[in-house]
């Protein structure tokens, strides 16, 4: 009984990590982007990042959209571009103020603020500041109606933001059925254990079960992989 909880566990924690772990596309990625000199990290390690940047890109997203809004009410006011981006940059709570120390000093010193807001967008949720810098560009040198452009970029970033939340809903009913149908195996293992049927004896006690034991496990992964790609897919259309 202590074996059969023990392997069930074991699947189980499998399942959840390859549903939840990062695809091959990522780790290829990762490989190509890390020195060679670090370490390697466990996959719990790697998980727990990969949360934290998704976290951290989906703040950057909301604090852009703060920042148009914020922007676009200062210019409404009558306020110059520089002034009025000095005082949206401090009324917005920003992920990391640091990035936006250069930003700030163009501002005010009627720098390239075009070239620090690029230079101040994260790889990972910095679209948003990427088409501000764009806009600020075409504004004052231009000479276009920048608040403007400004409520324009702050619309299709809400409008993209409540999108991607949108789907994030629809996908979470999926995604926890997926997780349910990839423990069953576990369950069903611990439900034959204690109803005395003894399933381990077959499937770790000669060939035909070792065989049936890993063509689960596979079938099992190949589901979670499936599952994973086409939601992760349905995500970013």
């Amino acid at each position: 009984m202590m074996t059969a909880a023990l392997l069930a566990s074991i699947l189980a924690a499998l399942a959840v990590w390859l549903w939840t772990g990062p695809d091959v596309a990522t780790l290829r990625l990762d490989r190509l982007t890390t020195h060679h000199e670090e370490p390697c990290r466990p996959p719990l390690s790697r998980l727990l990042r990969r949360t934290s940047r998704a976290r951290r890109a989906d703040a950057w997203r909301r604090a852009s959209i703060e920042l148009c809004h914020a922007l676009s009410a200062e210019l409404s006011a009558g306020r110059t571009p520089g002034e009025a981006l000095t005082r949206a940059v401090t009324a917005v709570d920003l992920p990391d103020p640091e990035p936006f120390r250069p930003v700030l000093a163009a501002a005010r010193d009627g720098g390239d603020v075009s070239s620090a807001l690029l230079s101040a967008a994260p790889d990972q949720g910095g679209e948003g500041l990427r088409r501000l810098a764009a806009c600020w560009d075409v504004g004052v040198t231009v000479g276009a109606g920048l608040t403007a452009l400004v409520e324009r970029v702050a619309s299709t970033l809400r409008t993209a933001q409540a999108h991607r939340q949108d789907v994030a809903a629809q996908l979470a009913g999926p995604r926890t059925t997926a997780r349910m149908l990839a423990a069953l195996p576990a369950l069903g293992l611990l439900m034959g254990a204690a109803l005395g049927m003894r399933p381990l004896d077959f499937l770790l006690g000669g060939v035909p079960g070792l065989l049936c034991l890993a063509a689960g496990l596979a079938l099992d992964a190949c589901g979670l992989w499936w599952t994973h790609r086409m939601a992760t897919r349905a995500a970013q259309s």
